[in-house]
């Protein structure tokens, strides 16, 4: 039972650090991220940011689960 508070403890920071993350990259348009504008109609394709994610989430998880 204990193993299974860390493990919610450890998701828990993983979560706020990916949102505040998310928070940072949303106000910084990366060069890699493509917004296509059309009349009143804007997507926005976060492609950088994205892969930048993935890449600091994989190095923290394998970190975490590694170390048991």
């Amino acid at each position: 039972m204990q193993d299974a508070g860390r493990l919610l403890l450890v998701l828990g920071v993983a979560l706020a650090l990916a949102g505040g993350a998310l928070m940072i990259f949303g106000r910084l348009h990366l060069p890699g991220d493509l917004s296509l504008k059309s009349g009143n109609v804007t997507v926005y394709v976060p492609l950088a940011t994205g892969i930048i994610l993935s890449i600091v989430l994989t190095v923290i998880l394998n970190f975490v689960l590694r170390r048991r």
